[in-house]
């Protein structure tokens, strides 16, 4: 049964794995292949891409910068990643477009709701670049915003740890992975999923996360299909 989903990818999913940075071609290539197979199966996808890769505002970098500042920075390059992809979707053989919550006409469309639904049921991958337009918040916040507005069934979030931990398990080898969360457990416990403004308003809008490891071949395409990887909070 085809889905409406909104995927959450972010600058770990455009870098290069060893340093962590910068726009990895094979990286971004292989990412695409697995959204145009699944867009090819008539799942509709719409993606927010973050741009930790180019640009962090709370960096070192950005130290002594206003933040308002560092963030529309980050902004921006959020909308260099979402080109990227959308080549490397398109070169995959599907349909996609950008839209940014910041307006930038020779490049890609301004964010319209309406217009984004209507690509989707064209079958077309909508990109959705510039977080939600506004300093302050996060790509996190901005991929439970745009999930509600286009009526997705789920938020995928994409990382590179194979589901919630109560502890890192990079550092702690004991760390013992949650199959099954509440968004309150996510709250109460201080889990790393998504920022507190993300988690509260997917649990306002009963909108299921699903968080998994974007390193393991295959994981997007099951993820988008609703098969049980990494974990599941709703």
């Amino acid at each position: 049964m085809a889905r409406r989903v909104a995927l959450k990818l972010s600058g770990e999913a455009f870098a290069d794995p060893d340093t962590g940075f910068g726009i990895h071609p094979a990286t971004v290539r292989a990412v695409a292949d697995e959204i145009a197979e699944v867009a090819a199966e008539g799942h509709e996808i719409g993606i927010v891409v973050g741009g930790g890769n180019l640009w962090r505002g709370l960096s070192s970098a950005a130290e002594g910068m206003d933040r308002a500042n560092a963030d529309y920075m980050g902004m921006l390059a959020t909308v260099i990643n979402a080109m990227a992809l959308r080549d490397a979707i398109e070169r995959a053989g599907a349909e996609a477009r950008v839209q940014t919550a910041i307006n930038i006409a020779q490049v890609a469309e301004p964010y319209i709701r309406l217009r984004a639904i209507r690509h989707l049921e064209k079958g077309r991958v909508v990109i959705f670049a510039g977080g939600t337009g506004n300093p302050f918040f996060t790509t996190d916040t901005s991929a439970a915003l745009r999930a509600a507005e286009i009526g997705a069934e789920a938020v995928l979030k994409a990382t590179r740890v194979d589901g919630v931990y109560d502890d890192d398990p990079r550092v702690n080898p004991d760390a013992t992975r949650f199959e099954r969360l509440s968004y309150m457990e996510v709250l109460e416990k201080g889990l790393r999923v998504m920022d507190a403004t993300a988690i509260t308003m997917c649990m306002d809008n009963d909108l299921p996360i699903r968080v998994f490891d974007i390193t393991v071949p295959g994981n997007i395409a099951r993820a988008v299909r609703g098969e049980p990887v990494g974990t599941l909070v709703r």
